[in-house]
């Protein structure tokens, strides 16, 4: 065998790896769009009155499985699919980092009911969505979901938390932002 052989067969390590990644994309896509269907399914079985603002939503953004543990420093990631009707038109990932007096870890799911084509837009202007800024978001729980109607549905954006497991309490500063993944 001469070096030629050799040179040939060889690549180096970051040309498989980006190679790899580039593969995985559908499959990525795939774990994402399932994961999303079984969270939105799970949700409506145990806040049914979500239903009410899928009904109305012009998209709806689902981030099924959160992660976030921190000791003075945290952070959290998840990935999530938007989806329009009963298609999905894009996938994103949700980053935070806080700072302040904070210990643990949990996992948690989130939805994003986007109430309306402005905010929806807002979505993948500049680059990406921050908490805090921006549409005006409501958290909403399960008590406040029951008392939803057409009337009281007046804001842009509604969060529904859901399926939280593990433990994380303190007091502190946090960002978050949410993002398209690059096809």
């Amino acid at each position: 065998m001469n070096d030629a052989d050799l040179s040939t067969r060889r690549r180096p390590a970051g040309i498989c790896l980006g190679r790899a990644a580039a593969d995985d994309r559908p499959n990525r896509s795939r774990r994402i769009g399932v994961g999303a269907n079984t969270a939105l399914n799970k949700l409506y079985e145990t806040q049914p009155d979500a239903k009410k603002l899928a009904a109305r939503a012009k998209g709806i953004l689902v981030f099924p499985s959160i992660y976030k543990a921190g000791f003075m420093f945290g952070a959290q990631y998840g990935e999530g699919a938007l989806r329009k009707g009963n298609k999905t038109v894009g996938y994103y990932n949700s980053v935070a980092a806080s700072y302040g007096l904070q210990a643990g870890a949990q996992q948690f799911g989130y939805v994003l009911f986007f109430m309306n084509d402005g905010a929806l837009a807002y979505l993948d202007k500049t680059g990406g969505f921050e908490i805090g800024s921006g549409p005006s978001i409501v958290v909403l729980d399960e008590g406040t979901a029951k008392t939803m109607s057409s009337t009281t549905l007046s804001q842009d954006v509604y969060a529904v938390i859901f399926n939280q497991k593990g433990l994380m309490g303190g007091l502190g500063l946090q960002g978050s932002k949410i993002s398209k993944i690059q096809k």
